[in-house]
């Protein structure tokens, strides 16, 4: 008996559950289809203001509620069984057929049982033809069933960009964890090659290491973070990758910054500085020269420069491959579209990176 009444009770809460659910998520489509049937039931109940009833104004009211009601009914079971059974299912024969079937039945009910009521002697004794009967039905249903077909619309087109700004998001993370790996897998193959010559470097190397890493892994996680915490890592980056070069070159990183007070796109600049040092650490004989400008202006607006030397390469695109250079196009046009200007100049000794982003103010700024 008690392991019934429990069974019974659970039941009960499901389906209360069941119910709640429904209402949330239906609580304003429930409050627009009201809104519109008290508009049309005014627009009907204005519109029959052309017959003279010789009736009381509650007998007027009872009248106009009843036709409308009728009306209501039809246009009901259009928009919530016809549409979503036949229509949105491209059934399109049996929606016309069924569609035919309920406008007759309810011109029928109209005609032969409202009328008969309501005007007895008058409209209620003959049946003034399909035509004139459809222009007087017609129009409240055609018209609940149009702010039917816009809500539908309306939330069909607020699906959409809710599905293009999850794949939009699912997309950048994809970018963000193939553009890590790239990074990591270069630098713990120079930290190797260190550990085998018992560099006194490697623990410094491990240290700015470190500190890369833990931005990456613990501040990249949004699809934007404070300016500030960007030029850090850059910084950190550069001096990591400077400890390899050693005495074979020069390494120069400049900041101009008049506000920092914005906030960018994560990973996107540090990708050029490690193709910069990737490309130019190919160059054997020395004489490696890194350039590496940042300015903002007080308005956000972003200038980025990286320029390196490097040995020529027998296909002019060599440069212009790689995981991280294609992912970082990738994201620059998902995250800036038209506010963003990348050049990339390719000589026969240099390589030349510029970058123009209107960024965006920090929102606790």
């Amino acid at each position: 008996m008690s392991l019934c009444f429990h069974y019974n009770l659970i039941l009960r809460k499901v389906r209360m559950n069941k119910i709640a659910s429904f209402f949330k998520n239906h609580i304003s489509e429930i409050g627009y289809q009201t809104l519109v049937t008290v508009f049309a039931f005014l627009f009907f109940a204005y519109s029959q203001e052309a017959y003279e009833i010789e009736s009381s104004q509650s007998y007027l009211l009872s009248h106009e509620l009843a036709f409308f009601l009728n009306y209501l009914f039809g246009a009901m079971v259009i928009n919530y069984l016809l549409v979503p059974k036949f229509l949105n299912t491209n059934k399109y024969i049996w929606f016309i057929i069924t569609f035919i079937l309920i406008i007759g039945f309810i011109i029928l009910i109209d005609e032969y049982f409202l009328e008969k009521i309501y005007f007895p002697d008058t409209r209620g004794t003959y049946f003034p033809g399909v035509l004139f009967s459809l222009l007087e039905t017609s129009p409240i249903i055609i018209l609940m069933s149009s702010f039917k077909v816009f809500w539908d619309f309306r939330k069909k087109q607020n699906e959409v960009k809710r599905l293009e700004l999850h794949v939009k998001e699912s997309e950048l993370q994809f970018l963000k964890l193939q553009i890590n790996p790239h990074f990591l897998f270069n630098n713990l193959n120079n930290l190797y090659s260190y550990s085998l010559e018992n560099s006194p470097k490697t623990s410094t190397i491990i240290l700015e290491l470190s500190s890369v890493l833990r931005y990456i892994l613990y501040d990249c996680k949004e699809n934007f973070v404070p300016l500030i915490k960007e030029l850090d890592h850059l910084k950190n980056f550069t001096e990591l990758n400077k400890l390899q070069i050693e005495e074979r070159g020069i390494i120069s990183y400049n900041e101009n910054i008049e506000s920092s007070k914005f906030e960018i796109a994560p990973l996107i600049l540090v990708v050029f500085i490690e193709n910069a040092f990737k490309h130019s650490m190919s160059n054997q004989s020395g004489n490696i020269t890194i350039s590496i400008d940042v300015n903002v202006s007080s308005s956000g607006f972003l200038n980025f420069s990286c320029k390196n030397n490097h040995v020529p390469f027998p296909k002019k695109s060599d440069l212009q491959s790689g995981i991280g250079l294609e992912n970082v196009k990738k994201r620059l046009e998902l995250l800036y579209q038209n506010r963003y200007d990348l050049t990339l100049d390719e000589k026969e000794n240099t390589y030349e990176v510029n970058l123009s982003i209107q960024l965006k103010s920090l929102h606790n700024a």
